[in-house]
């Protein structure tokens, strides 16, 4: 995922930046590819999808979903439990890693993309806002079961 730009011209951080997705780690939810708006210092909860800096890589940017608070930080899972790279491999999420919560997502045109019908479907699908807890309670579960 490219670096997410958090100053703006005052040298005040910016309240929300753009990412993209790289990687299957939030399928069927996030897409490699897609385009995110990301709402810095926004209050999360769990079931929220975030953006934060690798425990162990911190110049790594990573999508995930808040499963719970912890006492040292947050626990994050992705949504595709068999893509890994989340807590269950580096631990709990201290607060200072956490960059923001993700708002909307956006899914660029496919090339060769040319039927009106192909193209309704794109315009109708293509934006929509990254809601709280859509896979929060699959990802609770999976958090208990392990």
């Amino acid at each position: 995922m490219p670096e997410l730009s958090q100053e703006s011209e005052r040298g005040r951080p910016a309240p929300f930046g753009v990412a993209e997705v790289t990687g299957p780690s939030m399928v069927p939810t996030l897409y490699h590819g897609d385009r995110l708006l990301v709402h810095y210092g926004a209050r999360i909860k769990p079931g929220d999808v975030i953006v934060l800096r690798h425990p162990f890589q911190q110049d790594l940017l990573v999508v995930k979903r808040v499963a719970q608070r912890r006492e040292n930080g947050w626990w994050v899972l992705g949504d595709n439990a068999y893509a890994g790279g989340d807590s269950t491999d580096y631990g709990v999420v201290p607060d200072e890693l956490v960059l923001g919560r993700v708002r909307f997502r956006y899914r660029p045109r496919r090339p060769g993309l040319r039927s009106p019908w192909a193209l309704l479907g794109w315009v109708l699908s293509a934006a929509r806002p990254v809601l709280s807890g859509r896979s929060g309670r699959a990802a609770s579960r999976r958090l208990r079961a392990r």
